[in-house]
């Protein structure tokens, strides 16, 4: 045998290794992130009860259910419907792993966007997962795409055809779950997500409903509550609460005549009050410099922190930067005082969510404290 055919057997062996290795971090990506359910967790299913066409798909998900065994409102949290979001869904499995009710349900969906949890933005150089430390170990959750993996979704059209509006939108947008809605029972693999999401929402006689979200600190709706217009009076409530707490936080109105998004279709196609919360997370924007996972836990990112101290740039950024831990905290303290807002508007029909940890425990403790 020739030299050269030696050094192509060579390249082939190590083009072999190499391909065992990334195939095994991306098959990796499909394993889903183990939760450890708090004993008052009543019940747990899948989302495919809701659309059994999802079922054995990528995006069916695991449902948590809080019954108090006392008639009060119905309310809905889902976390990871942009899984590169991380902080809402980490919100969402801070509530599954320690909450309690004393009067009324909630459901929590942790991973609303199970398929995006499979996959990285592509170009993005995002991280796959992020490590936490919690008061028993080292725990590892991922992090994902903010839209469906494209796998399970394939191609892209060039232009997304919103259902039913008509609403035209980039292709890339038809494997964003927060453009699905109000879903289609015979539509596209996020089209029935969408629905399932829904039916889940109309079946459950939900009152109220959360979406958690995250985006750059540049972009307006930054540590925001979104509302339908029929929440408006108890959003206000819980902003002006938490002003006094010293956490700022701005009203927004879902815009009527964009369509897809939950705080639209949901409060327009059945009778629950929805809003989706905001926080200011470096990694989402465009401003920021290297792209890593201290930047997803820690928020803090020199560029930004120049970019804030600029009059002409609107930019939220807090001086420590914008950690995990305070992301994660402003979700779960604007979810209590929004509960207590609809509580007081809604006194024939409460729901009493206890065990909540606070805001500034959160901070000082860190997230990864109220994580089993």
């Amino acid at each position: 045998m020739q030299r050269h055919h030696y050094t192509a057997l060579a390249f082939l062996f190590l083009g072999v290794i190499v391909s065992a290795i990334a195939s095994r971090d991306f098959l990796s990506m499909r394993a889903p992130d183990v939760l450890y359910p708090s004993r008052f967790v009543t019940k747990t299913g899948m989302l495919s009860g809701y659309c059994p066409d999802i079922h054995g798909t990528y995006g069916d998900t695991p449902v948590y259910y809080f019954e108090s065994g006392q008639p009060g409102a119905t309310i809905l949290l889902l976390g990871g419907t942009h899984p590169n979001e991380s902080a809402g869904f980490i919100a969402a499995a801070v509530l599954v792993e320690n909450v309690r009710l004393a009067k009324g349900r909630l459901i929590v969906v942790p991973q609303a966007c199970a398929s995006g949890f499979t996959a990285t933005d592509p170009l993005e150089a995002s991280p796959m997962s992020f490590t936490l430390t919690t008061r028993s170990g080292e725990r590892v959750f991922r992090s994902g795409a903010r839209g469906g993996n494209p796998i399970h979704q394939w191609p892209d059209p060039l232009v997304y055809r919103h259902y039913p509006s008509g609403q035209q939108l980039s292709g890339m947008e038809s494997r964003n779950l927060n453009r699905s809605y109000p879903g289609n029972p015979n539509g596209t693999f996020m089209e029935k997500n969408g629905h399932a999401l829904l039916q889940l929402i109309k079946t459950e006689k939900v009152d109220i409903a959360f979406d958690l979200h995250e985006a750059a600190p540049e972009v307006m709706i930054i540590n925001a509550i979104i509302t339908h217009e029929k929440g408006s009076d108890i959003a206000a409530t819980a902003v002006l609460n938490l002003e006094l707490e010293d956490l700022k936080y701005s009203l927004e109105l879902s815009p009527k005549n964009f369509h897809g998004l939950s705080h639209r279709e949901w409060g327009d196609s059945a009778s629950v009050i929805p809003f989706l919360m905001e926080t200011s997370n470096p990694i989402q924007g465009r401003l920021r410099g290297a792209t890593n996972v201290n930047l997803l836990l820690n928020g803090k990112d020199k560029f930004y922190s120049i970019a804030s101290q600029l009059t002409n740039v609107r930019i939220t950024y807090e001086p420590d930067g914008e950690p995990l831990s305070l992301r994660v905290g402003r979700h779960l303290q604007g979810f209590r005082r929004l509960i207590e807002s609809y509580n007081e508007q809604h006194p024939d029909n409460t729901a009493i969510v206890e065990n909540i940890p606070e805001y500034h425990s959160v901070i000082e403790r860190g997230v990864g404290n109220f994580l089993k």
